[in-house]
C-alpha cells in the first residue's frame, strides 16, 4: 500500500494532506524517512511526527449542516475551524470542502480511502445546491447555467466551461442546481460571469444524503442503511 493511502485510512488526514506531510519530512517508515509513492505494509512501523499510527481503527462517517461562518479546515490554529465546531472525540476530516459563507451539508470521516472515491468528477456524483442570487431569475440564466458557463479553473490556470447541470427555478430570485464537478466557488463564479450575485447559497444534498432531517448547526452518524448505498455507490463492497 503506498504510504499516503497507509496514513489516510489511519483516519489522520487526506492523502493530499499525507503527501505534504511527507514531502515536509514528518513521516517515517521504520527507521528511514518517508518518500512520495513508498510502499508500506502491516509489518512496518509508520510514525507522523513522532506517533507511532495504530495498525487499526474504527471507521467513522459523520453528516454535518454546516452553518456559514465556519470554515472546512482541520487546523486548530484557524478560528471558527470545523474541529473545534464539531467537538468529536475521534479525528476526522472533511470529503470534500464548503466556502465559509456558504451552509449545507459535509460529509466528515476518519475513512482516508472514500475521499478519493467520492470526489472523483468521472464518478458523477451529484450535489444538490439552493442558491439565492440579487436579482430576478431569466430564462437565458438558467439555460446558460444548465449549457455551461465559463469560468476561471484555478487549479488548471485557464478559462474552461462548466459541465452541463441541472437547473430548477424556486422562486423569482432563488433556484436549484445539480452538479456533478466541484470547482473552486464554482456556483459563485458561474452566476457572476452571468452577472448575477448569490446572496445566500446551501448545499442541500450529497448523493443520496440530504438535510431533511438535520438543522443546520447540528450533524449525525450515517445510518447502517445509508453507508451501505454510499459504499455501493463508490464501488466499495
Amino acid at each position: 500500500m503506498r504510504i499516503n493511502v497507509y496514513i489516510s485510512s489511519k483516519g489522520i488526514c487526506s492523502r493530499r494532506e499525507a503527501d505534504r506531510w511527507i514531502q515536509a519530512g514528518k513521516v517515517w517508515i521504520n527507521d528511514h524517512l518517508a518518500g512520495i509513492g513508498d510502499d508500506v505494509s502491516d509489518t512496518d512501523k509508520v510514525r507522523v511526527d513522532g506517533i507511532l499510527l495504530e495498525k487499526t481503527i474504527t471507521p467513522v462517517y459523520l453528516l454535518l449542516n454546516k452553518p456559514r461562518g465556519i470554515e472546512t479546515t482541520t487546523d486548530q490554529k484557524k478560528p471558527h475551524n470545523l474541529i473545534d465546531f464539531v467537538r468529536f472525540p475521534e479525528r476526522i476530516f472533511p470529503v470534500g470542502r464548503l466556502d465559509k459563507d456558504t451552509s449545507g451539508l459535509l460529509l466528515l470521516t476518519n475513512d482516508g480511502q472514500i475521499v478519493n472515491q467520492i470526489l472523483r468528477e468521472e464518478n458523477h456524483h451529484e450535489k444538490e445546491y439552493r442558491v439565492l442570487v440579487d436579482k430576478p431569475l431569466t430564462v437565458e440564466f438558467i439555460r446558460q447555467m444548465e449549457s455551461g458557463v465559463e469560468i476561471y479553473n484555478p487549479v488548471q490556470h485557464r478559462k474552461e466551461y462548466t459541465k452541463v447541470c441541472k437547473v430548477r427555478q424556486i422562486a423569482s430570485k432563488e433556484f436549484r442546481i445539480i452538479l456533478t464537478q466541484g470547482l473552486n466557488l464554482q456556483i459563485r463564479r458561474m452566476t457572476k460571469a452571468l452577472g448575477y450575485q448569490v446572496i445566500e447559497l446551501s448545499r442541500i444534498r450529497i448523493m443520496h444524503l440530504d438535510d431533511s432531517d438535520l438543522p443546520v448547526g447540528k450533524w449525525r452518524h450515517l445510518t447502517k442503511k445509508e453507508t451501505v448505498i454510499l459504499f455501493h455507490n463508490i464501488g466499495r463492497k
